[in-house]
């Protein structure tokens, strides 16, 4: 319960909702004579017809996906499974990602379509990684997890704070006219400039807040977190604590969203 309290820190706004639910059915069952049971029929033909009257998987799809997707290949089983920051029920999708890496920044489309295209019990959140300290990871790390701590991050800040890095150039950390690091690199003053330029809080207080004993906790516990994981490389993805996969294992980003709507379909049971 401590593991699961401490990670639960790492959630954005209680984490992404994404497939909506089913419409509802007339009720079960209706008169043989009524006017909802010719709808629901029809209803059920053309669900027949479009392959898909069983809402989830058949035998036949799912014995396909598991010949495409081979543990120990195109994804690890974690061993030990780590704790999730998602309540029973729920299915935990986590990117271990950092603003500063080119290849988050080419893969955060790619998450934007998965946070709309996984089920209802499933959470996506994300861990940042501050390992590559030469390409100013640690201070993006750390105002990634200021914004958490002032309860400032969404889905719109943060594509925002991408395109500041790799679009506008707001907090870029390569020179686009040499392709060589910026210096100096972008600085937590800097950065705090950015969130209130987007959110109305002030550079100062985000600075001080980026000082905190709390904010140095969470990236004490993000740093642990992708130890336990195994994580070398940006973007990864752990699914429910489980399985950690990559772009390099899963074929390429396309077949990396799909390896995760696979993974997270195996741990609902369908």
């Amino acid at each position: 319960m401590h593991e699961q309290a401490q990670r639960t820190a790492r959630l954005i706004g209680g984490g992404a909702r994404l497939w909506a639910s089913s419409p509802k059915l007339p009720a079960w069952p209706p008169s043989a004579r009524s006017p909802a049971a010719g709808w629901l029929l029809l209803v059920l033909a053309a669900l027949s017809i479009a392959g898909i009257c069983n809402l989830w998987r058949s035998p036949a799809t799912a014995a396909s996906d598991d010949a495409n997707w081979v543990a120990g290949t195109n994804y690890i089983v974690l061993v030990p499974a780590q704790p999730t920051a998602v309540g029973p029920g729920k299915i935990e999708v986590t990117e271990i990602f950092s603003y500063a890496c080119p290849a988050c920044n080419a893969f955060h489309e790619a998450v934007d379509q998965l946070r709309s295209s996984l089920p209802s019990d499933a959470a996506l959140d994300f861990v940042s990684a501050g390992f590559i300290p030469s390409e100013d990871w640690p201070t993006f790390q750390r105002a990634y997890y200021t914004a958490l701590e002032l309860g400032l991050m969404n889905p719109r800040l943060h594509d925002a704070m991408f395109d500041a890095v790799w679009k506008t150039g707001q907090l870029a950390v390569v020179d686009p006219q040499t392709d060589r690091l910026k210096e100096p690199a972008p600085s937590i003053q800097d950065i705090a400039q950015f969130f209130a330029h987007e959110t109305g809080v002030s550079a100062a207080k985000f600075v001080a807040a980026s000082q905190s004993f709390a904010v140095d906790a969470r990236i004490r516990e993000a740093n642990q977190y992708i130890e336990d994981c195994g994580v070398e490389e940006t973007p990864t993805i752990i699914v429910n604590g489980k399985y950690r996969l990559n772009p390099g294992t899963a074929g390429g980003y396309d077949q990396m969203i799909e390896l995760v709507k696979y993974l997270v379909a195996k741990e609902s049971g369908h």
